[in-house]
């Protein structure tokens, strides 16, 4: 319970997302039992859920400035104070058999948890600090599950059994439970005081941009709006689906029971995953978890379960979606420093509630058109897609996901990396005998971003090449050969500032000096290339020269030997697709080995040369046996 006790802030959010889901749970059974049509019920459930995610999308930009006027505490506060009344109003429409009233007080507790989630979450990183990041997301999410779990279980059962006298306590219960625990969380707070505009579409445009700076981020945002879309339309599925006829024809406590065995997945998911997200760079297996999910959403769709078979799926499930969303969520808090963290949190809030939004209608349509299972197959094509893309669009993943691609065919020996002081920028410069060894020499360097420099015309070939190097940041370098203007020339100069503006704001840069492929065996031929030599003349100060000899790519279908011209892209990937699903499982990994070595003072000599001799010491370097 002292100041870096996670605890008082996990009993505040598990009462809040308690009596949030109760009430929705509660709502949806009594509603339903409200109303005969099968169709109408549908569209009831998705208006309800609506109702709830509604306020994120407008009040977002609101919840954001409230941080830069009022402590995050006092926000928590003063939303747990208004979740008293608004179960009045609540009480009032179930007294009254009224959907519009009780749907009103819902989208009343959408309003009030809208207005103190980016509070709540940034608490995490006041309370713990940096380093406890990923235990406290995992913490706030394991919570906040079984606060779904407990709600919706607690909701099917009273709506089942219960008189509605009980019903009403436990709605002002949980409201008052979690008011007194917000009185008890301790933290140093930093300070916020960034006004952001309240207009929700000025506001998510503006924080669009601003997440547009980290690089990656909106990717992250985006794919874990894909699970809380995926979640809300299980949740919505699962209601129906769980007690039709032509579904698993269960009760109310019944469908209750399944869906707490999802919430049991989730949260013990999520609570494992905090502990391996320390130890591990879990996000580079969001690929994996995704497709899982994917394949078991596959089975409930195609295979005839019983209801207890259907719900061993569905936990293996839910435990999977645990590991595939913390790191996500860690990841937010992990790239933004500082009071950005509550822009991203709002914004993330108003993405993932828009998202949710969406369910509602995906939810209602689908069903509409395809019945009460469908929406599961919806989701495993969601689940198939989205960490495909995911990968595409951050660079880190990419690479982590590239090492293991690139272990099934090549069996990389490296020496020297971990001498490399990797805390300082970095100019990396290896030599290149083909095609293939900048991804090697990347995903050896996954740790640290560096910006490539690319010829100009992999920016226009296919869709792959562009999108890889988009993500990596690539700069593209003119072929002078078809640019020889004097602007292509003005350009080619100007690739030097790149660089060294790069590595002056604390950057990394990787490229070749060369300029292009070995034409010989093992042999470096950097001719009279000139922008090796200028940048290591003129270094900025602490920046470290990294040099990378590669050795064992000639002969690959990568590199030059037996050809006159550079392999072509596109033709030479989808044949290393297809060689490493039907070839490279059968055969040995052809054997790389990659020297690593600081070259930082040996090339300051050297620049003091002329260009030509700087150029055969560092040939000198590269074609060392």
């Amino acid at each position: 319970m002292g100041s870096n006790s996670f605890l008082p802030l996990y009993v505040t959010n598990f009462f809040g997302t308690l009596n949030d889901n109760f009430l929705k749970t509660l709502a949806s059974f009594t509603v339903i039992g409200w109303l005969s049509d099968e169709r109408v019920k549908s569209l009831a459930m998705g208006v309800t859920a609506g109702a709830l995610v509604l306020p994120y999308i407008l009040c977002s930009p609101l919840a954001d400035r409230l941080t830069a006027v009022l402590e995050k505490r006092r926000i928590v506060r003063f939303a747990k104070w208004a979740e008293l009344p608004i179960m009045a109003v609540a009480i009032t429409g179930f007294a009254m058999k009224s959907p519009w009233l009780v749907i009103g007080a819902i989208l009343l507790m959408g309003l009030q948890s809208s207005l103190y989630s980016p509070a709540k979450y940034a608490l995490v990183r006041d309370i713990g600090g940096e380093a406890r990041i990923s235990t406290g997301m995992g913490g706030m999410e394991g919570v906040s599950f079984l606060g779904v779990l407990m709600g919706t279980v607690v909701g099917a059962v009273v709506a089942d059994r219960a008189g509605m006298e009980t019903k009403y306590i436990l709605l002002v219960a949980f409201a008052t439970l979690g008011l007194l625990a917000s009185y008890t969380i301790h933290a140093k707070e930093e300070l916020n005081r960034s006004l952001h505009a309240i207009n929700p579409i000025r506001y998510i445009a503006r924080a669009y941009r601003m997440a547009g700076r980290y690089n990656g981020l909106n990717a992250v945002i985006f794919t874990l709006s894909v699970f809380w879309w995926g979640a809300a339309m299980l949740q919505m599925g699962l209601l129906v689906y769980g007690k039709a006829e032509a579904g698993l024809n269960l009760s109310d406590t019944g469908t209750g029971v399944l869906l707490c065995g999802a919430a049991v997945g989730i949260v013990a998911g999520q609570i494992v995953a905090g502990f391996v997200d320390r130890r591990r760079f879990l996000l580079g297996v969001t690929l994996l978890t995704g497709w899982i999910a994917a394949a078991l959403l596959a089975v409930l769709y195609f295979a005839a379960l019983s209801p207890r078979w259907f719900g061993v799926v569905l936990g293996l499930l839910a435990f999977d979606l645990g590991f595939f969303k913390l790191p996500l969520d860690a990841e937010i808090q992990k790239v933004v420093k500082g009071p950005k963290l509550n822009t991203m949190l709002s914004y993330f809030n108003q993405v993932s509630f828009l998202f949710m939004l969406a369910a509602s209608g995906c939810y209602a349509l689908v069903s509409w058109a395809f019945g009460p299972k469908a929406f599961l197959l919806l989701l495993a094509l969601a689940f198939l897609v989205a960490p495909f893309l995911f990968v595409f669009s951050y660079r880190p993943v990419l690479l982590y996901v590239g090492r293991w691609v690139f272990a099934g065919r090549y069996r990389v020996e490296i020496d020297g990396l971990k001498s490399v002081a990797q805390d300082k920028p970095l100019l990396v410069l290896p030599n290149h005998p083909a095609m293939v060894d900048p991804m090697l020499v990347g995903v050896t360097f996954w740790k640290t971003p560096l910006k490539p420099l690319s010829d100009e015309s992999f920016f226009h070939t296919g869709i792959v090449a562009p999108w890889v190097l988009k993500t990596l940041g690539a700069v593209a370098v003119p072929d002078l050969r078809k640019h020889r203007t004097a602007q292509g020339a003005t350009i080619a100069r100007g690739l030097g500032d790149i660089v060294k503006t790069t590595l002056e704001d604390g950057g990394n840069v990787i490229f070749y000096p060369s300029g292009h492929i070995q034409t010989e065996s093992e042999h470096e031929d950097i001719g009279t290339r000139q922008l090796a030599y200028n940048m290591c003349g003129d270094l900025p100060e602490g920046v470290r020269v990294i040099g990378v000899r590669t050795r064992g790519l000639w002969g690959s279908i990568w590199s030059r030997k037996g050809r006159k011209t550079s392999p072509s892209f596109v033709p030479t990937f989808i044949k290393s697709v297809f060689l490493w699903f039907f070839w490279s499982p059968f055969v040995p990994r052809r054997r790389v080995t990659m020297h690593i070595e600081d070259l930082t003072d040996r090339v300051k000599e050297w620049s003091k040369l002329t260009r030509l001799e700087f150029n055969r010491k560092l040939e000198e370097w590269y074609n060392d046996k």
